[in-house]
Parts: C-alpha cells; sequence; structure tokens
C-alpha cells in the first residue's frame, strides 16, 4: 500500500510538471499592446453609418441597424506596419470584416472609409480571412482555391484573426491556418476598423458581432512574423478581379515594350525610357520635350474608354497622358499633339505658374485649357499618384486619386471656344478625333509610370 500511495504521489508530481512545463513553452512572449482596454471605446470612433457600439465584459458589440450604410468602428491612431490579433464571434446571417490600412478623407466619397478588409463571411461562400478592397477595387484576394482556410472559420463559435501588414505584404491567418496572402502597394498607412456591415430590410436589426483581445505589434515585426506556405497574389501591373470582370485591360505587362512604340518611331525608343523593377520611367535630358526616346504611344486606338495610370514625379518634373493622339500631326520637333492630362511639379516647376488660362498648366489639368479643382489630393513629390481619365459620349473627366478635378464636353462650342484661345488653334479640330491613340510625354524630366490600364466603353 505504501508504494502504490508513493507511486501515486510520483505520478501526480510527474503530470503536474508536465502541465507546468506545456504551459511554459506555449507562453506567448509577445509584448503586445491592447488596442481596446476592455472598459469603453477611449481611443475609438464611429465613421459611416449609426450601427450601434457597446461595450460588455471586455468586450466590444456591435449590432446591426436598418436604413444605414457600412458602420465602421476606427481608431483614433494610424498604423503602417504591424501584426494585429484578435478575437470574434458573428452572427452566421451577417457580413462584416476588420479594416486595416483604412482612411477618410472629404473629397473621397464624401468620407467614405475606404482600403483593405479583411473578410468575416459567415456565409456558405466562405471568404472568411480574405482581402478585400473597400469603396475601391474590390475583391483582392479571395479564398478559392484555399479550402483549408475556408473550412477553419467556425460557425456561432469564437474566432481568432493574425493579421500581418508589413511593406507591401498582407498576411492573413484564420484560427491559426494560412488564408491570405498579397503584395499590393497601394496604401501604406491607415486607421484599423470594426465594421457592422449595413443589412437589407429582410434582415433583422440588432443581430451582433463582438470582438475581443484585440492586440497589436508595430516594434521588431521581423522577429514575430511568420511564414505562409501561400502562393502570394502580386497586384503590381496586374488586373484585379473586379477589374477583370469589368473589362479592363492591361496596357503594358509590366516586363516589355510590347503594345507601345515611339510616337516618330517605327518601333519603341532605343533609348531614353528604362523598365525596372515593374517601373516604366523616362529618363530625365534636361527637360525638352521629346529630345531623349520621345514620346510613346499605344499601338491600339481608342475611342470611348476609361484609363488609369499610376504616376511618380521626382523634383521640378514635367510629363502628361495625352490622349486621342494623332501622330501623323506634328512630325517635326516637339511632343505629338492630343488632349492632355497634366503631369507635373506645381511647386517647382514654372509651367505652373504659365498657360493662356490660368493654373491651366497644373497636374492634373487639361494642358493650356481647363484649370483642375484646387482643392485636389496631390501626393507628395517622390510618391505615387493614380491619374484617370475618362471619355464617353464626348463627356471627359480627369480624376486624381480618387477625386474627379474637372469635367468638359470635347466637342462643345464652349470647349471650341477654350482651343481657340489657346496655343492649339493652329491644329483644325484639335481633339476632336473619333479614335486616338494613348501617349506617355518625354518632357525631358524623370517621371515613372505602373499599373497602365484601360477600359474600351462601348
Amino acid at each position: 500500500m505504501k508504494n502504490s500511495g508513493l507511486y501515486s504521489k510520483m505520478l501526480l508530481v510527474a503530470i503536474v510538471g508536465l502541465f507546468l512545463s506545456c504551459s511554459q513553452a506555449e507562453k506567448d512572449n509577445t509584448p503586445w499592446k491592447p488596442l481596446f482596454n476592455g472598459e469603453n471605446l477611449n481611443g475609438w470612433s464611429q465613421k459611416g453609418g449609426k450601427a450601434n457600439y457597446t461595450v460588455k465584459e471586455g468586450m466590444i458589440i456591435g449590432s446591426t441597424v436598418h436604413d444605414t450604410p457600412n458602420s465602421f468602428l476606427t481608431t483614433n491612431g494610424m498604423y503602417s506596419d504591424f501584426i494585429l490579433e484578435v478575437d470574434f464571434k458573428v452572427d452566421s446571417s451577417m457580413n462584416s470584416g476588420i479594416q486595416i490600412r483604412s482612411n477618410s478623407f472629404p473629397y473621397y466619397k464624401n468620407g467614405r472609409v475606404h482600403g483593405y478588409q479583411i473578410e468575416i463571411d459567415p456565409s456558405d461562400r466562405a471568404w472568411s480571412g480574405g482581402i478585400y478592397d473597400e469603396a475601391r477595387r474590390g475583391w483582392l484576394n479571395t479564398m478559392d482555391g484555399n479550402p483549408e482556410a475556408q473550412k477553419a472559420f467556425k460557425q456561432n463559435e469564437w474566432n481568432h484573426y493574425r493579421i500581418e501588414a508589413i511593406g507591401d505584404t498582407i498576411k492573413t491567418w484564420v484560427n491559426d491556418v494560412p488564408a491570405a496572402h498579397l503584395i499590393d502597394d497601394k496604401t501604406d498607412s491607415g486607421f484599423i476598423c470594426l465594421q457592422v456591415h449595413s443589412i437589407h430590410d429582410d434582415k433583422e436589426a440588432g443581430t451582433e458581432i463582438i470582438w475581443k483581445n484585440i492586440n497589436i505589434l508595430t516594434d521588431s515585426l521581423s522577429q514575430y512574423s511568420k511564414k505562409t506556405p501561400i502562393k502570394p497574389i502580386i497586384t503590381k501591373n496586374q488586373l484585379t478581379i473586379g477589374e477583370k470582370k469589368n473589362g479592363w485591360k492591361l496596357l503594358w505587362d509590366g516586363k516589355t515594350t510590347n503594345g507601345w512604340r515611339g510616337a516618330k518611331l517605327e518601333g519603341f525608343p532605343e533609348k531614353g525610357w528604362v523598365i525596372e523593377d515593374g517601373v516604366l520611367s523616362v529618363l530625365a535630358s534636361g527637360g525638352a520635350e521629346s529630345r531623349a526616346g520621345g514620346d510613346i504611344v499605344t499601338n491600339e486606338l481608342f475611342g470611348d474608354f476609361e484609363f488609369m495610370v499610376d504616376f511618380k514625379l521626382t523634383p521640378g518634373a514635367n510629363s502628361g497622358v495625352k490622349y486621342y493622339v494623332d501622330t501623323e500631326l506634328n512630325k517635326g520637333a516637339g511632343s505629338s499633339i492630343g488632349l492632355e492630362y497634366q503631369i507635373l511639379d506645381d511647386d517647382l516647376h514654372p509651367d505652373a505658374k504659365l498657360g493662356n488660362h490660368e493654373g491651366s498648366r497644373t497636374v492634373s489639368s487639361l494642358y493650356d485649357l481647363i484649370k483642375a479643382d484646387t482643392n485636389k489630393p496631390v501626393n507628395p513629390i517622390g510618391e505615387w499618384n493614380t491619374a484617370h481619365i475618362i471619355s464617353k459620349n464626348n463627356h471627359v473627366e480627369h480624376w486624381l486619386n480618387g477625386m474627379k478635378v474637372l469635367e468638359y464636353e470635347r466637342k462643345s462650342d464652349a470647349y471650341k471656344k477654350l482651343v481657340s484661345e489657346s496655343k492649339y488653334v493652329k491644329w483644325p479640330n484639335f481633339g476632336e478625333l473619333e479614335k486616338g491613340q494613348i501617349l506617355l510625354q518625354d518632357h525631358g524630366n524623370l517621371v515613372s509610370f505602373k499599373n497602365i490600364k484601360v477600359r474600351p466603353l462601348k
């Protein structure tokens, strides 16, 4: 009996020791910082809709409300590179998400929250952990082709997300199962949001999603970052899921000169333009028009279209995107003739103060004809900006970084009057082609381009 008691005690000690050893081995020593204090919503603000957010027993509870758009409980702080972990439980009838690197600007859709969303999707589609670009480009990384991640989500139970946003790379895990892996450089900083999605009239108001244990890490990220076996989705010089669906096509593949030629050449210029790391750049050559490699144009002609390109300026630089170009005009010195979306360093280049119409040579203006909105959102020199041109049924719009900065009616009397007062008056029917080429300008300054896309409009 004594030996039996001794054996029992030794076994108990061994079990306790094993338990303590395992507990110590599993202890998370990551220096997490809480985003939520467990007591109130200090440090958070609500944007968008009027869904209800409350705090109870160390949890944030979001509940749906009828007749209101998507609601976002956002951090007051802005975050660039980080690792975020959070637990949540969601009603099976809801759609929700966690926004990261998101923003709200008065000029962008009246302040609408936009940016990367890590999807919470309890529907049969099962795309939880996927990455959606809220109020911007739509789906970037779905869960199609990742059945393990789709099965990882637990209906009507607590789930755990890990989100890593480091540099241009975003990775997600659903209950420790690798989910999404995206390489995208559209936005590098913003707030974090807890979303309560809008609901239709046939859905019951008051359905809930609950969050707790919201922790973030912003230092020594390489030490704590985890590897993922998921092959990354790369968006640079590629079409997104939504763009493919909506008829967009790449005008530049990011690697070759296919689809382009010199405006006054049979082929692509042998000098003056370089392709490096998925960026197309016109090199500096003293600031004169078409003196180095010269302008380049698309091989294809476009009538009604949408065009988008990301561009980056160097200090004092000048360039432009021209459309409805006819390269048969102006075979002599200077640039080919066409309507121009101006690309310029407004602060340093003297052209910003020139032009027949005041301000009509500033960035995103219709060069020498119409001045862009003075409140236009311009990113600093050395950062990427997005130019967007829409031309349909002779109605033309210029957009910059998501804001419409001007519009006009091509071929109208008002348009023809502007042309008659400009340097273009010497070109009969200037800018009135039914179809023309799209041109990237060599103005003798270093300017870079990427993500060059077009959508023909019927």
